[in-house]
C-alpha cells in the first residue's frame, strides 16, 4: 500500500551513515551471512548493479585478489573499496554484445553471479511477475555460460505463476536450491531471492 511505503526507512538511513549507495546493500549482507556466498579472491558478476551498493559489499569481501564485474542499463559511478575497483559495463544483458563483454571482462569462468535485476514496475502484480521471471531466466542462461563448476547464482524474483517452472530449471543446473525471504526487504515488497549453489556445469 502506498501509505505504508517509507522510502527513507531505517536501512535507508543506515546506508547513508555507513557509506553504502543504497539500502539494498543490507540484502546482500543478509544473504551472505545466511549462505556464505562471497569469499576472498573470488570472481563475481553483479547483474543490475545500479547504484552500486552490492558492488561495495562484494569488494569488501573479495579482497585485492578478487575480480568483480558489474552490469547495468544505467550509468554507474565508479566503485572502489581500499583501492580495489569494480569493472562496470553499461549494457543490456539480453544483448549478445553485452554478454560477450561480460565474458571478456571476467577473463574466464566466475564463482558467483548475483542478480538484483528488476523490471520497470507497473504496479500490476501479474505483469511485473512475468517481466521479473524473464530477467531471472536471462540471468540463469548467462550463468550457465560463465559459472565454473560448483559456482553459485543468486537472483531476485517477484513471485508469479512462472516461479515453479523456473525452480525446475534451477534445480536442473544446481545441486542445492533455496528460496529466501529477507528481513532487509521492504515490508511492502513481495520479492524473493533464488539461491542456487553447486553448479553442475554445462
Amino acid at each position: 500500500m502506498p501509505g505504508n511505503y517509507d522510502r527513507k526507512d531505517h536501512l535507508y538511513r543506515k546506508a547513508k551513515q555507513e557509506g553504502y549507495r543504497s539500502r539494498a546493500a543490507y540484502k546482500l549482507i543478509e544473504l551472505d551471512h545466511r549462505y556464505k556466498l562471497i569469499r576472498q579472491r573470488m570472481s563475481v558478476v553483479d547483474l543490475g548493479c545500479y547504484p552500486g551498493g552490492w558492488l561495495q559489499v562484494v569488494l569488501e569481501r573479495i579482497g585485492q585478489q578478487g575480480l568483480l564485474v558489474g552490469v547495468d542499463l544505467n550509468y554507474v559511478e565508479p566503485v572502489s573499496v581500499k583501492g580495489k575497483e569494480a569493472a562496470i559495463i553499461k549494457g543490456d544483458i539480453f544483448s549478445e554484445e553485452t554478454r560477450a563483454e561480460i565474458l571478456s571482462r571476467a577473463g574466464g569462468k566466475v564463482s558467483l553471479v548475483l542478480s538484483d535485476l528488476s523490471p520497470q514496475l507497473s504496479g500490476v502484480r501479474f505483469r511485473d511477475a512475468v517481466k521479473s521471471a524473464e530477467l531471472v531466466e536471462c540471468a540463469l542462461d548467462l550463468s550457465r555460460e560463465i559459472l565454473e563448476n560448483g559456482g553459485s547464482l543468486v537472483a531476485k524474483i517477484f513471485p508469479g505463476p512462472e516461479c515453479d517452472s523456473l525452480v525446475e530449471k534451477f534445480r536442473a543446473s544446481f545441486r542445492v536450491f533455496s528460496r529466501a525471504s529477507l528481513k532487509s526487504s521492504r515490508k511492502s515488497s513481495t520479492e524473493l531471492y533464488f539461491v542456487a549453489r553447486e553448479f553442475r556445469g554445462c
